[in-house]
């Protein structure tokens, strides 16, 4: 199976990136072109899943684009490294809940090459970040994912904070968990975040042949 890989280095619009997401799926179900997986920065939006609710949304003054992809609200901007696919699971075996384990497993492993150990949670779905201080552990979201399938075609993905502008997220209820924070990987660890993409990508590809 032939999956195109493909980088923007220039800021994609939200919009833009899925009107392209979703003429490729076709495409694919037309066997007229390969999967697809898509590495890019958004320029800033806020994005609605199918199951947000009004309160979720504290600053009424932000312009919200409402997406058909599962999940609540939450916030793409500068900084965070948003990673896109369109797969076809058709061909493998219609499972969803391994492909949302494979997403999970390919953040997880990767981090764990910088270092830093994170877990998903099935309750709350994203992955997570725990610190300890004294008589305080602390439970915060390093990536979010968020997933639509269509004609047993799984697209969008996940994003995943490296050093985007956290203070963004106090104008909504991230992902509408109410009393945990959303951090980045500068603040979780300063180091050099280099071949981030590559290892993201190089995982995603061995879990997805699993």
């Amino acid at each position: 199976m032939i999956i195109e890989i493909k980088k923007s280095i220039k800021p994609i619009k939200y919009k833009n990136a899925i009107s392209l997401l979703e003429k490729r799926l076709n495409e694919i179900h037309d066997k007229k072109n390969n999967e697809l997986i898509w590495i890019l920065e958004h320029k800033e939006a806020y994005t609605a899943g199918t199951s947000y609710k009004n309160n979720e949304l504290l600053d009424k003054s932000i312009k919200l684009i409402k997406t058909n992809r599962g999940g609540k609200i939450t916030y793409h901007g500068p900084g965070q490294l948003v990673f896109y696919f369109v797969i076809d699971l058709n061909k493998r075996g219609k499972n969803i809940r391994k492909l949302i384990s494979c997403v999970e497993n390919t953040i997880i492993n990767t981090l764990k090459e910088f270092k830093i150990n994170v877990f998903a949670d099935r309750k709350n779905v994203g992955i997570w970040y725990k610190s300890k201080s004294i008589n305080n552990i602390k439970i915060s979201k390093v990536a979010a994912i968020g997933i639509k399938v269509k004609k047993w075609i799984a697209y969008h993905g996940f994003a995943l904070n490296v050093s985007n502008n956290i203070d963004a997220y106090k104008k909504i209820i991230p992902c509408g968990i109410r009393g945990k924070e959303v951090t980045n990987l500068v603040k979780i660890k300063k180091q050099k975040y280099n071949n981030l993409s590559e290892i993201l990508i190089k995982n995603f590809l061995k879990e997805i042949k699993n």
